[in-house]
């Protein structure tokens, strides 16, 4: 499956902390043959790739569509399908599925979110659920 993380409050803190776990899962995702891509409606963010050392497991990274989500993607050059969507907006979990994130929980280090972000996909991919949870 192509999985879109966004990257703003759902992989990285406001002040810019890696979620934890992060990199366990997307190693746990890739190992399970599927595409790990980050999107931001603030850009392309492959500093953030770099900064946290995520270029392994990353695919590529694009612009998120804010509105128009799916008709949006050929204009934002997405030249692949969100099979999953994580998102601490709901609007992009709606349009494509997948798996609305809180925002990371302090003290940061008590935040399991991202488990729960690999039990869902893993659940979905093995058709045992819809692709939206809360």
């Amino acid at each position: 499956m192509n999985i879109f993380f966004d990257v703003d409050h759902t992989l990285i803190t406001w002040d810019y902390r890696l979620r934890p776990f992060v990199r366990e899962v997307f190693a746990r995702l890739c190992a399970d043959g599927h595409a790990i891509y980050l999107w931001s409606g603030r850009g392309r963010r492959w500093e953030v790739v770099q900064r946290f050392r995520l270029e392994r497991y990353v695919a590529g990274c694009f612009d998120k569509p804010l509105y128009d989500h799916a008709a949006r993607l050929h204009e934002l050059g997405i030249d692949v399908y969100p099979d999953f969507v994580i998102d601490d907006h709901p609007e992009p979990v709606a349009a494509f599925g997948g798996y609305h994130i809180p925002e990371p929980r302090e003290p940061l280090e008590t935040d399991d979110e991202m488990w729960r972000v690999y039990a869902a996909i893993c659940r979905y991919h093995r058709k045992e659920e819809p692709p939206f949870s809360a």
